[in-house]
């Protein structure tokens, strides 16, 4: 039988090869008609190519997605108590997420380790049919952005990149399918279900693609910037790492003492094979299995509670990924000296909190709406190909933060319910 490589790992072996090349022609020829010529003929088409595809499954990917989660987060009718529990949770845990996040990356600015002219020369040199793909007319500001929000007509929304509002009716039709009854609605979700799962077949095939993609884009980047790239891709993981952590052993840890009734160190090792098999996988669905026999078995949770909270949560309850896609998009805003303005960032936490209960819970799975929320700011959608070479790292890591938050979610949710065990903090 044939081996195939795996995804991720021809993903950091077009890495290599792109920052490679990129690197030995800013060293030998940085300002040569040839080198312009390869990146504007060769490296920036290939790469334009795969993220217009990427963004060509922005609309039924996270519309789908989003209608989904909040359809069965919000099955208030058959759960009561328990769903409204799991509302709030959600929307304010992967708030507090998002806005670490971004604390983050505006204290330490790691992309600003591109110096002023290599900045202007990368703006300069970004691609304006990709950079505008998603982006709408200048934003409306005070009451009228806040009445922007509302879409008068979706589909004409969609059509001019507005995503805020189409997410905002995305996640009023998902409310409104969960509080309504009957066969029509359930082949309704039985339609947004098989849009789904066709949307990520496509996206698997799309992305069969990144290898050659973020090659292309890693040589355009490294060819002008040097080696300043990787300095400021350092600090940008170390940045999503360090936030990541105060989530997970922080914010975590507060909930779980005050509205939890755990001992942190008692739940983490509770949790740890769930925890493993979430970094090994990079897939919330993928460790849903494990989550939930740890919630029952390890956790002695209900299991009605255990299997709503989790199985929502494996789409719906992601902060880690909300979190990864706030920084990244500041983080290479700042790599392109784009300034974003204090709407502008309110937009990038509002539309990453809502990709945390949209996006897919599989391997790189947040990377269209990475380029979706780019294209909304106005920052170029080629920066993206400078951290989809470490993507599969993070996405570990962040994987294993949704589903810790999940096994949290549920521990908080459970607690005070009529059927939860009395002894559960050794």
């Amino acid at each position: 039988m044939a081996h195939t490589t795996a995804l991720h790992t021809r993903m950091l072996i077009g890495f290599a090869l792109g920052a490679g090349l990129g690197l030995l022609a800013h060293a030998l020829a940085a300002d040569s008609a040839l080198l312009d010529g390869a990146v504007r003929l060769v490296a920036q088409p290939v790469g334009a190519v795969f993220l217009r595809l990427l963004l060509m499954l922005v609309i039924p990917l996270l519309f789908s997605a989003l209608m989904l989660g909040i359809s069965e987060l919000g099955d208030l009718r058959s759960l009561g108590r328990v769903g409204l529990k799991t509302f709030a949770y959600t929307l304010t845990v992967s708030s507090i997420s998002v806005l670490i996040g971004l604390a983050a990356v505006n204290l330490f600015h790691p992309g600003t380790a591109v110096d002023a002219a290599q900045r202007s020369a990368l703006l300069a040199g970004a691609q304006d049919g990709v950079r505008t793909l998603t982006q709408a007319a200048p934003p409306a500001s005070g009451m009228q952005a806040l009445v922007n929000l509302i879409p008068d007509n979706p589909l004409r929304a969609a059509a001019a990149g507005e995503m805020l509002p189409v997410m905002v009716f995305a996640l009023l039709f998902g409310i409104a399918l969960a509080l309504t009854p009957g066969t029509g609605a359930t082949r309704l979700r039985e339609l947004l279900q098989g849009l789904f799962d066709v949307s990520m077949r496509l996206m698997q095939m799309v992305l069969a693609l990144a290898p050659y993609a973020v090659a292309c884009l890693l040589f355009a980047l490294t060819a002008r910037m040097g080696l300043a790239v990787f300095v400021a891709l350092g600090g940008y993981v170390a940045v999503v790492l360090g936030a990541m952590l105060l989530q997970q052993f922080g914010v975590y840890a507060l909930l779980l003492r005050l509205l939890g009734g755990w001992r942190p160190l008692a739940f983490y090792r509770a949790v740890q094979t769930a925890m493993l098999t979430a970094f090994a996988t990079a897939s919330s669905n993928a460790a849903l299995p494990t989550a939930l026999r740890v919630a029952e078995q390890n956790l002695h949770l209900p299991p009605r509670i255990a299997r709503f909270v989790l199985t929502v949560g494996a789409t719906a309850n992601q902060n880690g990924t909300a979190l990864f896609e706030g920084v990244t998009v500041v983080f290479l805003a700042q790599v392109f000296g784009i300034e974003l303005t204090l709407w502008q960032q309110a937009t990038v936490f509002a539309v990453a909190v809502l990709g945390g209960i949209g996006t897919a819970g599989v391997p790189a799975g947040s990377i269209p709406v990475v380029a979706m929320i780019l294209g909304m700011v106005g920052v170029p959608v080629e920066g993206i190909g400078l951290v989809l070479g470490v993507d599969r790292f993070l996405d570990m890591c962040r994987t294993t933060l949704n589903v810790t938050g999940d096994l949290v979610a549920a521990t908080v949710v459970a607690r005070g319910e009529p059927d939860i065990a009395p002894a559960q903090n050794p």
